[in-house]
């Protein structure tokens, strides 16, 4: 179910964090915006701190996600909110973690964790089902970002 506007004030931090700065707001397919507003994030934080930087920006976007994305869908009164994108960028940086500063590889990172958040391969469907609150939110979006890291690795590494 796609909310018209964010059930907590959008200047609140839950909701700050939840949509990742309104990018979750966005009409159409907010998952696909979440995703699309990583990707620079995810550049700039490995231009200014290495790979190392953006593993620590992951864990930190991990826990907080948690809380704000379980707050966010209890003020929604939803299980799961489609303004919620902060799993989708937790995924996509764990996509893109040893992706090269390259855009043609952001950009098959974009599209490969795109596929497994849609498709949801086990266990990523079943995080999704039997996982609650904002642990099973941001779980199975991880998981989805897990498949699509060892793709793009291998592709990288046959590819050269």
């Amino acid at each position: 179910m796609k909310l018209n506007h964010p059930p907590l004030a959008f200047w609140n931090p839950a909701s700050l964090i939840a949509t990742f700065f309104g990018a979750g707001l966005l009409p159409g397919a907010p998952g696909t915006w979440g995703s699309l507003t990583a990707l620079p994030c995810a550049w700039m934080i490995v231009s200014l701190t290495g790979v190392w930087g953006l593993l620590c920006a992951l864990i930190a976007v991990f826990g907080i996600g948690i809380w704000a994305a379980g707050r966010y869908t209890r003020a929604a009164g939803l299980k799961d909110s489609q303004n919620v994108v902060i799993d989708e960028v937790a995924g996509q940086w764990l996509t893109l973690l040893l992706v090269p500063l390259d855009p043609l590889a952001y950009f098959a990172g974009f599209v490969l964790f795109r596929i497994c958040d849609i498709v949801k391969p086990w266990p990523a469907n079943w995080a999704d089902r039997a996982m609650h609150g904002g642990l099973g939110i941001m779980l199975d979006d991880v998981i989805a970002g897990a498949y699509a890291f060892v793709l793009i690795q291998t592709a990288l590494i046959l590819i050269g």
